[in-house]
């Protein structure tokens, strides 16, 4: 089926310069399409339907007006019921925040490459459904100008539910007014936040949010006790990323040790593997992150810039009020997302490193009594990961392909009201 979107606007840049930072956005509200071509980026591709390249208007978290990146997908066959096609706006995991690491972007080279190729059969799998698929990039992670303020929640829900207005009013003669919301990792934390800011835009009807992101005080915390390296401490400039923008009067200089500030810029350049690198937060040790003093050791008494990045940290935690059926899956072989609680016992104080149990089980009941979460816990051994595993991608990525058919019942039981 060939579907002609309707847009009236200037012709779009090719190449990266789709990408540039825009001297002025055009007026226009959240959602307008600024851009829009069809999506020539091979390894962007969803093979199952049709796809396009869209430059829309959104919101940072500050309300200033910015322009996203994302791709919107419409599958090859028409609409089966005459209402149009149901939308899926899903929410990518993590992959860095510096723009050239966005899913559209995607090339064979990046590290970012094995990350952002992994969804597509899910996603394939939607169209087959009859479901348009519309995909941020986020905030920063792919046009330029921005660095992406990861994990910053009420970012990336705009950033997730606007490019479903621009879809409607790109495609408004194939899509119908339902729509659901999907993500993985960083995905999963940022579907749950799209969710709580659902009313942004109407028609959601559920959100279902895999190995999500959750607790990450927690383990930045634990991870400075650490005397050993270790490629997991590349989200801490990640987490760092998004709080500065949450509260833009932390100094990172008294937030970071001397060693670490060597490499901050790396946050700029790298993808999040990258990151991992032995040259740069790969070659840390937990104990080498953050500035510490006698008067101050870290983390038993973080001094005030501290504090105030802590505080954000808590912030990014999606134990939020949400009001459509939540779906959260999680497997407890998951080496990337914590699964279950640990604490770490310390002279005078405890670390609580929480994971997904915790926020299924007991933080998002209680933040939605009458709305309680579908929590489903693939145990140990369950989670079947593909041997050979190049990537070491593990039970994380696994979930991907073993929790489809599973979450695509899911969504089609909301679809179908």
């Amino acid at each position: 089926m060939d579907h002609k979107p309707v847009f009236d606007g200037p012709s779009a840049p090719e190449g990266d310069a789709f990408y540039a930072p825009l001297p002025e956005l055009p007026h226009g509200t959240f959602g307008d399409p600024i851009f829009l071509r069809p999506l020539d980026n091979p390894e962007a591709v969803l093979t199952h339907g049709q796809n396009w390249l869209v430059l829309y208007r959104s919101e940072a978290a500050d309300g200033e007006p910015i322009a996203v990146s994302g791709i919107i997908a419409l599958p090859n066959d028409p609409p089966r019921d005459g209402q149009g096609y149901p939308i899926v706006t899903f929410a990518h995991g993590t992959v860095g925040v510096c723009p050239t690491c966005g899913p559209s972007r995607d090339y064979v080279g990046s590290s970012a490459h094995p990350m952002n190729k992994y969804p597509q059969r899910l996603l394939n799998g939607f169209l087959d459904q009859g479901w348009a698929v519309a995909m941020t990039d986020y905030e920063g992670l792919g046009v330029e100008g921005r660095r992406h303020p990861y994990l910053l929640g009420k970012s990336e829900a705009h950033g997730v539910l606007d490019i479903v207005e621009t879809t409607r009013r790109l495609f408004g003669e194939y899509v119908g007014e339902q729509y659901a919301i999907m993500g993985h990792s960083q995905g999963g934390q940022a579907a749950l936040f799209a969710a709580h800011h659902g009313g942004r835009v109407p028609g959601l009807v559920g959100v279902a949010a895999m190995a999500p992101a959750n607790h990450p005080y927690g383990i930045v915390r634990a991870g400075s006790l650490l005397p050993a390296t270790d490629g997991g401490f590349a989200f801490t400039p990640l987490f760092l990323s998004g709080a500065v923008v949450g509260d833009t009067t932390i100094d990172v200089d008294k937030v970071l040790s001397d060693t670490a500030l060597l490499v901050w810029p790396d946050v700029l350049t790298r993808c999040r593997a990258g990151l991992s690198d032995s040259d740069s937060w790969g070659g840390l040790l937990g104990i080498q992150q953050f500035r510490s003093t006698l008067l101050n050791p870290y983390p038993a008494k973080p001094n005030a810039e501290q504090t105030k990045f802590e505080d954000q940290l808590r912030l990014m935690n999606p134990d939020l009020p949400i009001s459509v059926p939540i779906r959260i899956s999680q497997s407890a072989d998951d080496q990337r997302v914590k699964t279950e609680t640990t604490e770490v016992q310390l002279p005078g104080f405890t670390i609580s490193v929480r994971g997904v149990d915790a926020l299924a089980e007991e933080e998002l009941p209680v933040t939605n009594p009458d709305n309680p979460p579908l929590y489903v816990r693939y145990e140990r051994g369950e989670v079947m990961v593909p041997n050979p595993d190049p990537d070491n991608l593990g039970a994380h990525f696994a979930m991907l392909d073993y929790d489809r058919n599973a979450v695509t019942t899911w969504l089609a039981e909301r679809f179908a009201g």
